[in-house]
């Protein structure tokens, strides 16, 4: 704005600077120019029109810089090097000169035949010449312009061929001004140019304002261009042209042969530049010519050259030739790349806390790039503005390998020297120093006499938490406070080892040891004179984390001020009792668990014991008692030498991690320190009592192979067990339990959210949930971080739990003891691997593991191809309900690796659908990333999505993604799922686990853990049988003498009432009578290390053994019919042992296995069921595509027959522990459906676009390591142990001798018997077991039987299942369903279900499903059916009518069924009352005429023709049956009866029984 001065009369005005001082002397004030003081000028003198030529000679610094000196500091060439100092030049002089001279580079773009350029500077003749021997510019007349091509180019303003923005050119012209800038900025400026045709020369002079007439000549030379000009220097205020800025032309003039390479020659003054590559353009910068250096050609576009700096960041760069002075975004692509990825490779298990800018303050960066239309901060082309995405190239140094070769040029070295004296400089702001009063610390009690004269007598107390500082106030009442100080420690100190300045600093703990002590940094301590403390003591609870909490004061003062823990006395520690033991005035304190142990088991009866978990279970008294008592509690460290130095390495550094994984692997159980000495060296410590934190952290986060649970998670689940929890309790509840029977130590929110974690059946949780999740336990949303407060929510066991843990295997496990109390087992024994079921995941100290899921339906046929001895199938990573794509892909490392797609469909050309994220992805997640594509954060690339819209639930996925205009094509050739981030990575090759004996192990093959883990549940097997026929051998004991007891009684030979309890006793001793325990719980287990028979004679039962057993019987016992009921108890006991001897383990595991996969069916039927009323209910809301849903599933959804004994595994109610139950209740349990055959996870509705399948897995090359795994995939052939049994039985089956009929009815046992596993919880069940082979007039009653409907078989099992009553055939029996009504009857009876052997399948005639025309075509039938049916043993059932007559009712079962009822006043049909007529429930049968009331095991004949009964009758004598309201007390199960009842009838699966 133009400016005038004030009048003079402003002077006038001013103020006087003060008293006694002349007054200042007027100056003009400058003021704006107004239409007011500018009257004396004109209008058109004022406002003024410039024409483009004045107005850049008028205001040159808009285009090309300033036209007056500056001085700078600017590497030039001094004639002989490069140099860097400060000079003096025109920026607009150097300026015109590099637009002429970046043109002659352009050339070689549009020309690469161009290999020559001279530059010719004459200082004396103020003359510059620029020459190429490119192509020339085209002598040609402009038909618009009316003039010559050269002219237009050099002589008018704002022409150029660079104005075509859709043309992508890496030249350095853009606007249309450069080389016209230097025409006008010139007294004269000539070009010349030859096109092959032409050669054209024209002038222009007084700054482009005179055009000279063009010349125009025939060509004879090449193609070539020259510019030469002569500055106007007036115009830069110079006479000459100055050397310092001939220098940095001459500079300039060497840039380009570095930038154009070898392909051009570059000549200034005549002489041709040493300089061939950018590479040796670059050592002219480096003085030293050894120094190492990193040289990269990235690709056609970039080249980069980095060397180390002396402490400031130096960039040389240049973009299409232009040399950018002030760098810009190319720059920082460079460097922001290299410095990050440094930074972070520096700070990667250190301590040194490097940040981006410290790298770069020692980088020397020169760069040589073209780009695409590149865009500039002003004309003068200092600064590349344009944003990294439009580059048209990308220059990627991330990469290791160029970073390896950074660190070797010695940047890091530099930048850690000046990280660590800026890391010391800050760790000594946060110094303490010897002074008396410390001000700050509120939680600090401080000694009297701290920082005094008697300083060093002074000790200070850290102790745990605020609780235990309290203690140690009660006990300074006793030791007084004038030298001793306290302070409590909040939670665990920092391991300031591997820790960044920041959090060091950051740390309020170590800040307050720092203050409180007088520690400072760096100094070496010889004695304790010069601290506040001559002592530091550590009081913390004497459980793991106390341990650590040691170790970790430790670690800090070894890190930073290690010559404090060489001073003798320094470090100390006070010690308090875990154990006391008090009878009378005596009390004894036990430091250490097995110090108590040993004391223990030689320690008189009358001892009371406490256990002092922390420091909160001592009272103010016992506070008083130990510090009056202060040396026996305090112990000293003391170090010994370089041991102690590498033992705390050991514990803490990160750089031990191989030695610390030895040193663990190396653990022995029962180590301890021994707390009786005074002195303890810090070796001992971290080897003997630190190790037992290291290992407890690391089983607390490594499960076990055995039962894949973690500690926290085993409580958990032996409290459910422990409590019964089968209905609905509170997390927070739950929690609580746990706590109280477990000994849990922990915080309650981890307990929780564990509980809630076996919860979880998600996609990408737990494949099978042992706990029920009823409300919101969290969904793959979030990863069940969603999941509701733990107040909330509610859980159960789930009626699987007790299929996978075996209730016949609890009393065979180790059970752990602590507080005096017997918690968790070491580990429970699933049926299968639940570690390769759910997976693992972990990090302890030295060791982590990752275990993904694996298919349990996999893992079963797995277990039982070893059971057969055959070869095991490859086992693949798979996930309940995941609908993606997991692929096997080579891997580099130890394990298998596995690419997880999910899945992506093309709809049309701008629309993606997304129906699956890989595992573990979580849906909240994905959309944090989508919100990324449609606004990327800066420098993360351009958007690709417009929008997206959600169509998921909480189970499934479902974007719709709206790709911008233009990105679809991109992304596909990037690849769909790896653009969008649906791919991931599972690898294998970390499969760390505890083994049986916790030995921490790394496992190569899922195959290998399966292996391990069948091993030892077979071994287990032959256990649990054993275990099993003692139990039963000890009931049978029992009976025996309680029935002799009360016999006796009644009898009169044992007199009770009036006598002293002694002499019953001794005449119970005279007369034989067992001494047994009290307790009926007792079972004899063997031990795990004796072989079976040795097991079942040498063990021991830990009870106390006496008669009260006997003499505590009630009065109501001494009847009669109490006797009959014990005789019958023990035969139901001695046929149960008879099965046991003749089953295998091979047949309790197929059974286990049976009961698991029916499991299996039946959740998903459920997940089938649910998915029907998803669509149901979509339906009545009114969604679309509701019925179409509907329709899909039903053709999805499959029906299949599940054993009767498939939910038989539930747990029985805490309400059945008596031994001697009462009358059955009358009555029958609700028949269930049969349950749904198991179905794949729900597909996601069809797609309209096309399904984009994940890229091929590449070939798997077979290596060394493979064929190990490969190897260890296959087992040795294991022979079938019971197959010579199998064929014995199928003989006895098919061919039954009649001498076996004697034995059969000498050795039948009654139809109840005690349920071994029931028996094992001190519970009664109901069970079937009848060992005596059928007679030969027995098996002739099939004929009957063989015409009766058969029940449905499962469809999934290859193999017959056989439910048999005979010693050689039946298997292990199993507790009843819990689903049950209680007023099942004792008559009800359960069986487990057994692999029918191969060697003799019996043969069926099945009979037509017609109804028969009448009861005579029915009983035809019988004789064509007995041959067939003579193979099968019939099972009758009981039916009981109104009057409560109980007859026998023919029905067939799977083969070896056979009914026997016992005797009972209670079944009148048994013998003990008179038999009536027999009322079939499908047609009227009359009674055998083998029927004897005397006998104690009938077997009904349902074998003789007048009684043959044929299927075709069964629905009108069913429908009579029950309109006479009969009661129905059967042998099978009530899924079995209605399968039976379908079969025969014809009806639908799913349709409910009469």
């Amino acid at each position: 704005m133009d400016v005038d001065y004030l009048g003079e009369n402003a002077a006038e005005a001013a103020p006087h600077q003060g008293k006694g001082k002349a007054p200042a002397k007027s100056s003009k004030v400058l003021q704006p120019t107004t239409s007011h003081n500018q009257s004396k000028k004109a209008i058109e003198d004022i406002y003024q029109k410039k024409t483009q030529l004045e107005h850049i000679l008028l205001r040159p610094d808009t285009y090309i810089g300033s036209t007056e000196k500056q001085q700078q500091k600017l590497w030039v060439h001094d004639g002989e090097q490069l140099v860097l100092k400060d000079i003096e030049y025109v920026p607009g002089l150097y300026k015109i000169f590099d637009e002429i001279l970046v043109n002659a580079a352009d050339n070689k773009v549009r020309d690469p035949k161009m290999d020559k350029l001279e530059v010719n500077i004459d200082p004396i003749n103020n003359t510059i010449s620029i020459w190429n021997n490119g192509d020339g510019v085209p002598v040609e007349m402009h038909k618009d312009e009316n003039v010559y091509v050269p002219e237009l180019i050099f002589g008018h303003l704002l022409t150029s061929s660079n104005y075509d923005d859709d043309e992508k050119k890496v030249t350095g012209g853009r606007n249309g001004y450069g080389a016209k800038l230097a025409n006008i900025f010139s007294t004269e400026f000539t070009i010349e140019t030859c096109d092959g045709k032409s050669l054209y020369k024209q002038t222009f002079s007084s700054n482009m304002s005179v055009k000279g007439k063009p010349v125009l000549k025939p060509a004879k030379k090449d193609t070539f261009t020259c510019v030469t000009f002569k500055p106007d220097l007036a115009k830069f205020g110079m006479i000459v042209l100055e050397e310092q800025t001939v220098s940095l032309m001459r500079k300039r003039v060497f840039d380009l042969a570095g930038v154009l390479g070898k392909t051009v020659k570059v000549f200034l003054n005549g002489q041709r530049l040493p300089i061939k590559s950018f590479k040796d353009y670059v050592d002219l910068y480096v003085k030293d010519k050894d120094a190492p250096r990193v040289h990269e050609r990235v690709n056609d576009r970039w080249e980069v050259c980095i060397c180390a700096s002396e402490g400031q960041f130096q960039q040389v760069s240049f973009v299409n030739s232009i040399c950018t002075v002030k760098g810009g975004t190319h720059v920082n692509h460079v460097v922001d790349q290299i410095t990050k990825s440094l930074a972070e490779k520096m700070n990667k298990g250190k301590k040194t806390n490097v940040k981006p800018f410290m790298v770069k303050n020692y980088l020397s960066v020169f760069i040589n790039c073209m780009i695409e239309n590149p865009a500039f901060d002003s004309q003068t082309k200092e600064t590349l503005t344009l944003r990294i995405a439009s580059f048209g190239s990308k220059c990627d140094v991330g990469d290791a390998k160029f970073l390896k070769k950074l660190e070797a040029c010695g940047i890091t070295d530099l930048v850690n020297a000046f990280a660590t004296f800026k890391n010391e400089k800050e760790l000594k702001k946060t110094d303490g120093a010897k002074r008396q009063r410390i001000t700050g610390l509120t939680k600090l009690d401080d000694a009297n006499n701290a920082g005094g004269r008697s300083s060093e007598q002074c000790t200070l107390i850290l102790t745990e938490g605020d609780s235990a500082k309290s203690l140690v106030i009660a006990g300074m009442s006793v030791a007084g406070r004038d030298n001793f100080g306290v302070f409590p420690l909040r939670g665990k100190l920092l391991n300031v080892r591997d820790a960044s300045v920041t959090q060091i600093n950051g740390n309020a703990e170590i800040n307050a040891i720092k203050q409180i002590l007088g520690l400072q940094h760096g100094k070496v301590y010889d004695s304790t004179k010069q601290l506040r403390y001559g002592h530091l003591m550590i009081m913390t609870d004497q459980d793991h984390d106390g341990s650590h909490i040691k170790g970790l004061i430790m670690n800090f003062l070894h890190h930073f001020y290690p010559s404090l823990l060489q001073v003798n006395g320094f470090l100390l520690e006070f010690i308090t009792p875990i154990v006391k033991a008090t009878k009378g005035k005596q009390k004894l304190a036990f430091f250490t668990m097995p110090e108590y142990e040993a004391w223990k088991e030689t320690a008189a009866p009358g001892w009371t014991v406490k256990y002092y978990k922390g420091l909160g279970t001592s009272d103010k008294k016992e506070a008083q008692e130990y510090f009056a008592d202060i040396d026996l509690h305090r112990k000293t460290f003391v170090h010994e030498g370089r041991q102690d130095d590498e033992a705390i390495e050991l514990a803490f550094s990160k750089k031990k991690i191989e030695e610390r994984k030895a040193w663990l692997a190396g653990f022995l159980p029962g180590t301890y320190l021994d707390q009786s000495v005074s002195e303890i060296s810090y070796s001992d410590f971290v080897n003997k009592e630190l190790i037992l934190f290291s290992r407890a952290d690391l089983e607390r986060s490594i499960p076990s192979m055995v039962d894949g649970l973690k500690p926290g998670q085993r409580k958990i689940l032996f409290c459910c067990f422990k409590r019964n929890i089968r209905k609905d309790v509170k997390v927070a509840q739950l929690s609580g339990f746990v706590s109280a029977d477990t000994a849990y130590h922990h915080g309650e929110t981890s307990l929780q959210s564990t509980i809630i974690g076996l919860a979880h059946n998600f996609i990408g949780s737990n494949n099978v949930n042992v706990l029920v999740p009823a409300g919101q336990f969290g969904t793959r949303l979030q990863g069940g971080k969603d999941a509701a407060g733990a107040r909330y929510i509610m859980t159960r066991l789930d009626k699987i739990a007790r299929v996978v843990f075996h209730e016949h295997d609890d009393k065979l496990l180790g059970y752990l003891k602590e507080e005096g109390q017997s918690i968790e087992p070491q580990w429970y024994l699933p049926v299968v691997p639940m570690v390769l079921i759910n997976g693992a995941e972990g990090i302890g100290t030295g060791w982590s593991t990752y275990i993904p899921n694996y298919n349990p339906r996999e893992v079963a046929a797995n277990l039982r191809r070893l059971l057969s001895g055959e070869e095991l199938e490859i086992m693949q990573p798979w996930y309940r309900g995941f609908k993606g794509t997991i692929q096997e892909v080579p891997s580099k490392t130890a394990g298998k690796s596995y690419n997880v797609y999910g899945t992506i469909a093309q709809v049309d050309d701008t629309t993606l659908d997304v129906t699956e994220l890989p595992v573990r992805k979580w849906t909240q997640d994905y959309k944090e990333f989508l919100e990324g594509l449609i606004k990327p954060e800066e420098k993360a690339g351009p958007a690709v999505l417009a929008d997206y819209r959600e169509h998921h639930s909480d189970a499934d996925v479902h974007f719709s993604l709206q790709l911008l205009p233009g990105q679809m094509d991109p992304c596909l050739a990037a690849g769909l799922h790896a653009r969008f981030k649906l791919q991931s990575k599972i690898s294998c090759g970390n499969m760390v686990l505890f083994d049986s004996k916790g030995v921490i192990r790394r496992y190569e093959t899922a195959e290998e853990i399966l292996r391990d883990f069948f091993e030892l549940r077979m071994a287990y097997y032959g256990k649990r049988r054993l275990a099993l026929i003692q139990v039963a051998e000890f009931h049978m004991q029992l009976l025996s003498n309680e029935r002799r007891f009360i016999l006796a009684v009644v009898a009169g030979e044992l007199i009770i009432s009036n006598r002293k309890k002694a002499d019953i006793e001794a005449q119970l001793q005279r007369d034989d009578y067992d001494l047994m325990p009290a307790n009926k719980k007792a079972v004899v287990v063997p031990s795990l290390d004796e072989t079976p028979e040795q097991g079942a004679e040498e063990a021991i039962v830990e009870h106390k053994v006496n008669y009260d057993y006997l003499l505590s019987m009630p009065i109501s016992s001494l009847t009669l019919e109490k006797v009959r009921a014990k005789q019958e108890e023990w035969d139901r006991q001695a046929a149960e042992v008879a099965r046991l001897h003749a089953t295998t383990p091979d047949q309790l595991y197929h059974a286990d296995l049976d009961a698991f996969e029916a499991a299996l069916d039946e959740r998903d039927e459920e997940d089938a069921k649910e998915a029907e009323l998803l669509v149901s209910q979509r339906g009545r809301a009114g969604r679309a595509g509701g019925a179409k849903a509907k329709k899909a599933v039903k053709q999805k959804k499959k029906v299949v027959h599940l054993d009767s004994d498939a939910d038989d595994m539930s747990m029985d109610d805490d309400d059945e522990d008596s031994d001697f139950d009462g009358a059955p209740k009358k009555g029958r349990a609700p028949a269930k459906k049969p349950a749904a055959k198991a179905a794949p996870a729900a597909k996601a509705p069809p797609l309209a676009g096309r399904i984009i399948a994940p890229p091929p897995a590449p070939e798997i090359s077979v290596s060394a390591a493979s064929g190990s795994a490969a190897a260890a995939a296959v087992p040795k052939k294991r022979a079938p142990k019971a197959k010579a049994a199998q064929a014995s039985q199928s003989s006895a089956d098919t061919e039954p001798s009649a001498s076996a009929a004697p034995a059969a009815s000498a050795a039948s046992a009654p139809a109840q018997e005690l349920s071994l596993m029931d028996r094992l919880a001190g519970r009664m069940d109901h069970l079937s077991v009848d060992q005596a082979v059928p007679a030969a007039s027995q098996v002739s009653n099939t004929a009957k039987a063989a015409a009766a409907p058969k029940p449905k078989r499962t469809a999934a099992k290859k193999k017959p299942i056989v439910l048999s009553d005979s010693e050689e055939e039946e298997d292990e029996s199993l507790p009843s369903s819990a689903s049950e009504p209680d007023e099942a009857s004792d008559s009800e009876d359960d069986f487990s279900p057994e692999k029918k052997p191969k060697a003799a399948p019996a043969k069926r005639v099945l009979a037509a499903k017609k109804p028969a025309a009448s009861k005579a075509a029915a009983t035809s039938l019988s004789a064509a059916v007995a041959p067939a049916a003579a193979k099968r043993r019939p099972r009758a059932k009981a039916v009981e009518d109104a009057d409560d007559e109980e007859v026998m009712s023919p029905a067939v079962v799977p083969k070896g069924k056979v009914r026997r009822m016992r005797e009972s006043p209670f079944n009148k049909a048994s013998g003990l009352a008179k038999p009536q007529p027999a009322k079939s429930r499908m047609a009227p049968a009359p009674a055998s005429p083998d029927r004897n009331a005397d006998s104690e095991d009938e077997v009904v004949d349902i074998s003789g023709k007048a009684a043959a009964v044929a299927p075709a009758a069964a629905r009108p004598a069913r429908r009579a049956a029950v309109a006479a309201k009969v009661t129905y007390k059967e042998e099978l199960s009530s899924e079995e009866e209605e399968a039976e009842n379908d079969d025969a009838e014809g009806d639908s699966d799913f349709e409910a029984s009469d």
